[in-house]
């Protein structure tokens, strides 16, 4: 099934939910679109089916990659939000979030490169020498040259403090570095001439845990002093992992220092690494949590042109009169309906949670009042977790709520709506689990010591639910207000247990969970309230009856589990001991 870029519900939750304004926004959007459909989109069963494969040392990736992704970079789509001075476009976050939420649902393997492209200039840009921004950001910015993150080791999946590749100053500015690294997406590939490594290591001196790691620059392809590519470094992808799904993205096993060591640079200070990685990681969670919603629509779309088309059994809508002899498609079956509205708003709920992470984003770095700034940053921090949890997992909810609609054509390859499943299904574990970032969560920003950052954002949903029933959608307003309500009473229970660290831990995942229910919630309802004030003075576009039908299902059928989550929340620590795990009975 072709894919169809979804241009107007992306303009609607940028305009009207994220508050984005600019001329221009459709043209770019189209633009957009039509590389993600024609270019990219074609790419995706083919590239799931071919895969990548390594030889002699070097990744090849499946073919047509190479030329559409020259292509993608030359119509400057990398450097969307990168800053002016180094090549990019210099757009709000926003726009850029659009434009990858549809590389994604074209083509999800694709799209994972360019996040390590754009997440690595980040860091570099803030972090960075002089020297090394010039020498190497017009070249990332641009996706002439590669970028990847190097974390896990085979002894150190999250856990970041075990990490023992080292690092040894040479005394003129350089490193050697010597270590194995696992799980690194894009580490090897045939797309471009360079690729540059940000790896995180130890200096002899360092203290022990996550306090004694640095980042260092490393690239495959070493410089000449004239800034051009000179001989190999000591880098090499040693294996491609197997994996569930997203075939045609290269997990690498890296090796560093096989041949006495690879050279590197310092980004930033010794011993802060994990300060400068986060600068990438955060932007890398952001599209984490928007791959849940590119799927979820590619999912959707598939799901509904299958649901036209397939014919089985006699719904109770058909016509009187028809011929008994005929079947009823799919899609006129109240509980195929049900499933199909279902994906809907779990898609509608992900992109509003997702653009407006990126909103807060947008607002941080605009703002020009250090209070302001601030209370935006510390939004765009609380929503992060949100984003990428709760969106990568209604992502994997969708896919799978696709493969049923489908029936037993979609157990098997050949309808293609297994492949959104599987290459769903990584989205919450890469980037930190979904745990890690309920934990994140819990300790680090709701609770976060003199913050009231979620309280100022259940008073802000509360003044949503207010904008709704002003704008005729008294039901609305009052169902959202009850998943609000839920999340200020779990909010309480954390703030009230926030010495018992076991509860918190034990609450996490939940909590989160609550957390994207009541705010996908409260950003459909504003959205929806504002389509509602469009319809009144006599606008009729299918996109406002649309996102005010959204925004009642989900409130009707989804949030409404929110006051159950909460009770979890309040009630479910207990459950967790360790002796139901370790006793006799199974």
């Amino acid at each position: 099934m072709s894919f169809v870029a979804p241009v107007d519900a992306i303009a609607f939750a940028l305009t009207e939910i994220a508050g984005f304004e600019a001329d221009g926004l459709a043209e770019i959007l189209d633009e957009a679109g039509r590389f993600a459909a024609e270019r990219l989109a074609p790419l995706n069963q083919q590239g799931d089916r071919e895969g990548a494969h390594l030889i002699d040392g070097s990744v090849t990736m499946p073919k047509g990659w190479a030329d559409a992704y020259r292509d993608w970079t030359a119509a400057g789509w990398n450097g969307m939000d990168l800053p002016e001075r180094w090549g990019g476009m210099g757009l709000p976050t926003r726009l850029a979030t659009a434009g990858m939420e549809l590389w994604t649902s074209a083509c999800m393997a694709f799209a994972l490169g360019p996040v390590l492209n754009q997440g690595a200039a980040d860091a570099l840009d803030l972090h960075g020498s002089e020297t090394l921004k010039r020498l190497y950001l017009p070249k990332i910015v641009s996706g002439e040259w590669a970028a990847t993150m190097n974390l896990t080791e085979p002894q150190a999946g999250s856990d970041l403090g075990a990490l023992r590749t080292r690092a040894v100053p040479l005394g003129d500015g350089r490193y050697k570095i010597t270590g194995q690294k696992i799980f690194i997406t894009f580490g090897d590939h045939d797309l471009t001439d360079n690729i540059i490594h940000l790896v995180l290591a130890r200096l002899p001196d360092a203290p022990p845990g996550p306090k004694g790691i640095s980042l260092f620059l490393a690239p495959k392809i070493l410089l000449k002093v004239d800034g051009s590519l000179g001989a190999r470094n000591d880098i090499r992808c040693t294996r491609l992992e197997r994996k569930l799904g997203i075939h045609a993205s290269p997990t690498c096993a890296m090796s560093f220092g096989d041949e006495g060591g690879a050279i590197g640079w310092l980004i930033g200070q010794e011993h802060r690494g994990l300060n400068c990685m986060f600068t990438m990681m955060n932007k890398a969670r952001l599209y984490t949590g928007l791959q849940g919603v590119a799927i979820a629509e590619r999912a959707t779309q598939h799901a509904m042109a299958y649901a036209k088309l397939r014919r089985q059994g006699r719904a109770p809508s058909r016509a009187l009169g028809a011929d008994p002899s005929q079947s009823s498609a799919i899609i006129d079956h109240p509980d195929v309906r049900r499933n199909l509205m279902t994906m809907k708003a779990l898609t509608a709920a992900a992109r509003a949670v997702a653009y407006s992470a990126a909103e807060a984003i947008d607002r941080a770095d605009a703002a020009e009042d250090p209070a302001e700034r601030a209370h935006a940053e510390e939004l765009a921090a609380l929503l992060t977790p949100i984003t990428k949890a709760y969106c990568s997992d209604l992502g994997v909810e969708v896919a799978s709520i696709g493969v049923q609609v489908h029936g037993g054509m979609g157990f098997v390859e050949e309808t293609g709506a297994a492949q959104y499943l599987r290459d769903a299904r990584i989205a919450p574990i890469y980037e930190g689990t979904n745990g890690i970032q309920a934990i994140d969560l819990v300790l680090r920003k709701v609770l976060r010591p003199g913050s009231r950052i979620m309280a100022d954002a259940i008073a802000a949903f509360r003044r949503t639910c207010v904008d709704a029933a002003d704008a005729g959608l008294d039901v609305l307003g009052s169902e959202t207000e009850n998943a609000v309500d839920a999340l200020a009473l779990a909010t309480d229970f954390l703030s009230t247990n926030a010495n018992d660290t076991e509860t918190l831990l034990a609450v996490a995942s939940p909590y989160l969970r609550l957390a994207g229910v009541a705010c996908a919630a409260a950003y459909l309802t504003k959205g929806a309230a504002r389509a509602a004030r469009r319809q009144k003075s006599g606008e009729n576009a299918p996109v406002l009856t649309d996102a005010v039908a959204l925004a009642q299902f989900y409130a009707a059928n989804i949030a409404v589990a929110a006051p159950s989550l909460a009770e979890i929340v309040l009630n479910s620590a207990a459950g967790l001991k360790l002796e139901a795990l370790t006793s006799d009975f199974h």
